[in-house]
């Protein structure tokens, strides 16, 4: 069992396509801790690299460009500690996923920045919004006190 504070020895994040949430959530995981976990993400399905997700990473200096898409199908269930789904349709996915394991599965639900339309600025507060979100809950669930800068 992971513990609220404590990090797990492996997490994967979950959403519906890895595109936005997860890849964001992954690498804000990672950065926020240092790497001392390994951390992957997942999607229901595989979408394609989000470039609004690329652009305000980069704004606080954390590259996901290089991103590859994964479903979680073509995951191992058993090699994580801990599944954080970011989506209905990943929560779903994530408790199949995990059955015949001691996987812990946890939902957060965060918006889906992709339903917002607009002006590119529009969209990208949508995208920020989901981020700053993100890292929030990261830096409570784990205890972890560093923030990127933004």
């Amino acid at each position: 069992m992971v513990n609220w504070g404590e990090l797990p020895d492996s997490v994967l994040f979950a959403c519906s396509l890895n595109s936005v949430r997860s890849p964001i959530a992954a690498a804000l995981f990672d950065h926020l801790s240092g790497g001392r976990s390994r951390v992957a993400s997942a999607g229901a399905r595989r979408g394609k690299v989000d470039q609004f997700a690329v652009a305000v990473m980069d704004e606080i200096g954390i590259d996901i460009s290089d991103h590859k898409p994964t479903a979680m199908a073509d995951l191992d269930e058993a090699a994580f500690d801990l599944i954080i789904t970011l989506s209905p349709e990943a929560h779903h996915q994530a408790l199949e996923f995990a059955r015949a394991d001691s996987t812990e599965v946890e939902y957060w639900p965060v918006p889906d920045p992709t339903a917002v339309s607009g002006s590119r600025e529009t969209i990208l507060d949508a995208y920020r919004a989901c981020r700053d979100q993100l890292t929030q809950q990261i830096k409570q669930r784990f205890g972890l006190g560093g923030a990127p800068h933004v």
